[in-house]
């Protein structure tokens, strides 16, 4: 297997890579990417890759704009140097935002960043909830779509809180937050929020569902400003909720928003490692739960042809471990 799958990394995930080079027992391919100074981007693979299986693992987060353009190149590097496949590892996709047409005269710019990178090449995405799940609909080729959720359950279980109850922020991450519910066995609770501008700010406007005396555990699939997160916690400490955390896919949150955080009332915010975030390594109050382990599990699953589904709901012991140790 070692001869044909072949892992490599982009400038953004690489500590991602690494940890899912170290689970599946491979060395990570040798690569290099340099920016110049007046802003381009120029990408080398260091290694033959001809005839060979490829998974190239580049996050687009907090340099969407940069990491976007960098994956287009590699995806053509590979190509040009006849690789058998390429797969792209994508643990987040921040265009994922931009998958509607809700006003006149904007870009669907999901579907743009879709047809982009499968023309450079891509046969395969590998992806991490994205914010709607259609999205996989604007890629013609396969993609696979894994849940942070098994790992984030997990990790609230091995919590051992009683009394608890799951929020949804808003009425469209309802349907997701029913999935925690149903894998917990406890409530639902739902925010009325609503968006007034295209600004990082959300206003809620009503909670539905009994907080009084429980502890609250608020999951969506990202924040970047912490505005949101921080306004439903001041709701439900108002309503009478004991404990809150909250389960993020993806941890955005920029400098002033991790210190909303950690000014606020909330316990703490448990999130993935899909985007290397620097802004919260001297946070008291945020945890990170690596999902590296559930991405080589797929890599290895799609490497041997058979199915990745199971990974959707339960996830092997051995992932587990390796997701909920510390790093």
């Amino acid at each position: 297997m070692e001869n044909e799958l072949r892992i490599f990394s982009g400038s953004s995930s690489r500590e991602f890579a690494q940890r899912i080079c170290s689970h599946i027992g491979v060395e990570l391919g040798r690569s290099d990417v340099i920016n110049f100074t007046e802003g381009n981007t120029f990408v080398r693979i260091g290694e033959t890759v001809r005839d060979k299986d490829v998974y190239l693992v580049q996050t687009m987060g907090l340099r969407p704009n940069d990491e976007f353009t960098e994956i287009l190149f590699w995806m053509d590097a590979f190509k040009r140097a006849s690789a058998s496949s390429v797969t792209l590892i994508m643990p987040y996709f921040s265009y994922a935002k931009g998958d509607k047409k809700d006003e006149p005269r904007v870009s669907i710019r999901a579907r743009v960043c879709a047809e982009c990178i499968e023309l450079a090449g891509a046969d395969r995405v590998v992806t991490m909830d994205l914010h709607s799940p259609q999205i996989q609909g604007f890629f013609k080729k396969p993609v696979d779509h894994l849940f942070a959720l098994p790992v984030l359950c997990e990790y609230i279980r091995s919590m051992q809180m009683e009394d608890c109850v799951i929020v949804s922020p808003d009425a469209g991450y309802v349907k997701q937050a029913r999935k925690f519910s149903s894998h917990l066995g406890i409530p639902t609770v739902i925010g009325d929020k609503t968006r007034r501008a295209h600004d990082e700010h959300a206003e809620i406007l009503e909670l539905i569902g009994e907080v009084k005396g429980k502890n609250c555990i608020i999951v969506d699939d990202f924040s970047i400003s912490g505005g949101t997160l921080i306004e439903l916690t001041e709701h439900l400490k108002d309503r009478g909720a004991n404990r809150i955390i909250a389960c993020l896919s993806h941890i955005l949150l920029t400098d002033k928003g991790v210190k909303r955080v950690e000014d606020s009332v909330i316990d703490k915010v448990i999130s993935t490692d899909t985007v290397n975030n620097p802004y919260i390594k001297q946070s008291k109050k945020i945890e990170i739960v690596s999902v590296a382990p559930l991405f080589a599990e797929a890599i290895l699953r799609i490497h041997s042809r058979v199915s990745v589904s199971p990974l959707f709901e339960e996830l092997p012991d051995e992932v587990i471990r390796a997701s909920l140790r510390r790093f």
